[in-house]
């Protein structure tokens, strides 16, 4: 008969930092080759800028409040669980027309996650 095994206990410490923004702020969760996760959270009355990406795809999940989702020409709301997926080269936008805060998870895919892949089509703060 064998005896059971133990696998020794393993403690995991990170320090997750949260970069501010006009519209609110991010945090980079998790970063490994070929995805990145972020939380994302929007102000009331803040909006992301109209964008899109070059090398990367998103999939984006509200986990509090009624997002405001811009794809292309099609704008719509989604709530607390609901998802959508970003193409690559896909113009879209986030924004929190209510009075409490929205955020969500946005997993990254691609081989370049850098945040230079941006490309600002309208910005509410002057960033090209």
């Amino acid at each position: 008969m064998t005896s059971p095994t133990t696998s020794p206990t393993s403690t995991r410490t990170e320090t997750i930092e949260r970069t501010q923004r006009p519209w609110g702020w991010y945090e980079t969760v998790s970063e490994v080759a070929g995805n990145k996760i972020k939380r994302i959270q929007v102000t009331p009355g803040q909006q992301l800028s109209l964008q899109k990406h070059s090398q990367r795809a998103e999939h984006w999940v509200v986990t509090q409040g009624t997002a405001r989702i811009t794809l292309d020409d099609r704008v719509f709301d989604l709530a607390v669980g609901q998802h959508c997926d970003i193409g690559v080269g896909q113009v879209h936008r986030l924004a929190n027309l209510t009075d409490g805060v929205v955020e969500i998870v946005e997993v990254q895919f691609g081989s370049y996650l850098g945040e230079d892949d941006i490309v600002r089509l309208q910005d509410d703060y002057g960033r090209s």
